[in-house]
């Protein structure tokens, strides 16, 4: 299960501790279910201990959703832009 905290057209989301796997499965379905008034999920994967969740976040993720990845100063987080 997965954390997450929602603010206007922005879901939070954070995966630290999960297996790539399991990581991948509930951003997939996270995704899938958004709301339409969703814009962005924001997911917190962190980078000191390996980047194993960063590289699924920012390279292998693909979903018919994602338009688009936002990588800011924060090196343990990357947003993913969406669409409806």
């Amino acid at each position: 299960m997965l954390k997450q905290t929602r603010f206007g057209f922005t879901i939070t989301v954070d995966i630290h501790g999960l297996f790539a796997r399991d990581a991948k499965r509930e951003l997939e379905r996270l995704i899938s279910s958004a709301p339409k008034e969703i814009k962005e999920i924001e997911v917190i994967h962190g980078y000191t201990s390996g980047k194993v969740l960063q590289n699924l976040v920012r390279n292998e993720l693909k979903h018919r959703r994602i338009v688009g990845r936002s990588i800011g100063l924060n090196q343990g987080s990357t947003t993913l832009i969406i669409q409806p």
